[in-house]
């Protein structure tokens, strides 16, 4: 069963990525983080983030594609 902190992990890993542009507020170090135990679900989240990325940037292409013709 996933965990919380598994699914907060995967979520930051999926959203780093799928949103690829600096955050406007940087968040302390002091916080307890949920990476710290979770790395693998992170990385997981940043590789299903990346091909989520890569169909959006394909299906934006080509909706232009068929718009412009």
């Amino acid at each position: 069963m996933i965990t919380m902190d598994e699914l907060h992990a995967f979520v930051i890993g999926f959203f780093e990525v799928l949103c690829p542009w600096k955050p406007g507020h940087l968040m302390p170090m002091e916080y307890p983080s949920p990476l710290k135990g979770e790395y693998h679900y992170y990385l997981a989240g940043r590789g299903i983030g990346l091909v989520a990325l890569i169909l959006i940037v394909i299906g934006l292409c080509k909706l232009g594609k068929e718009l412009l013709l």
